[in-house]
């Protein structure tokens, strides 16, 4: 009887020490194939946003007729008029894109790039150009492309993405290492900035429906936040002496099983 009761009593107390334990599904888009049949034939394309970087070179056959259409010639041209060092050749002059969408070029005015994508707009300076320069050639890149991962993952930081390129959430979670295992697959919050508004979508990773999202895509300065699960949150809340109870509680355990043997 008292072997019986001492089994009983070190069974509840190992319930009670370890009950934080949590199962978390880590399995991602389950249902992949359903999905991937429906989405196959959508596309997406990345749209210049406001705060977009843009560095922006005009090319032609004789380069002396592409020079006054790239900022460089007149950062140039006035530090040379008042006797100061020229800009260095490996900084790229750049093109801020302002709040309405808007870029100052020289000569051709103020230019919109509202939901045109690098290539539209690249097509849209050449057809403007071509009234000055005999087939040019224009190359666009973006350089401060940047996403932000917080959270239980396993590299967080903020993250810079070549020339704009469509980039998906699993894409950016793959820079930072992956979820660690005390991450909520089925809760990662994206937070963005919408016309000056910030807007918030939590996308479920072991869902495969999650690719319809306007989130699957991310966009300029994105904030990627992966909550932490039930047992990240337990173990934290127990404090550091928690080792030091754990370990008390084992000695008790010793001692009664031999005053119940």
């Amino acid at each position: 009887m008292r072997r019986a009761l001492s089994i009983i009593f070190m069974a509840s107390l190992f319930c009670l020490l370890f009950s934080c334990k949590v199962k978390d599904d880590i399995d991602y888009m389950k249902n992949i194939e359903n999905v991937a049949i429906k989405t196959s034939n959508r596309t997406y394309t990345s749209t210049i946003q406001p705060s977009d970087q843009l560095v922006i070179t005009i090319l032609a056959k004789d380069n002396e007729v592409a020079k006054p259409f790239n900022r460089d010639y007149y950062s140039t041209d006035m530090s040379q008029l008042s006797g100061m060092p020229s800009r260095s050749s490996t900084t790229e002059p750049s093109y801020i894109v302002d709040s309405k969408g808007n870029i100052d070029f020289p000569i051709l005015g103020t230019l919109n790039t509202t939901d045109k994508t690098i290539d539209q707009f690249k097509d849209e300076l050449k057809e403007k150009l071509s009234k000055y320069i005999k087939n040019p050639g224009v190359n666009i890149k973006t350089t401060n492309y940047k996403v932000t991962v917080l959270g239980e993952v396993n590299k967080s930081g903020t993250y810079s993405i070549p020339d704009g390129q469509p980039t998906t959430i699993l894409n950016v979670l793959g820079l930072a290492g992956d979820l660690t295992i005390y991450g909520q697959r089925k809760n990662i919050l994206v937070v963005r900035n919408v016309d000056g508004a910030t807007t918030k979508e939590y996308i479920d990773l072991t869902d495969a429906g999650f690719i319809n999202s306007p989130y699957y895509y991310v966009k300029q300065n994105d904030v990627i936040y992966v909550s932490p699960n039930k047992a990240r949150k337990s173990a934290s809340s127990y404090g550091p002496q928690t080792g030091i109870w754990i370990s008390v509680a084992s000695v008790l355990i010793g001692v009664l099983a031999l005053i119940f043997r």
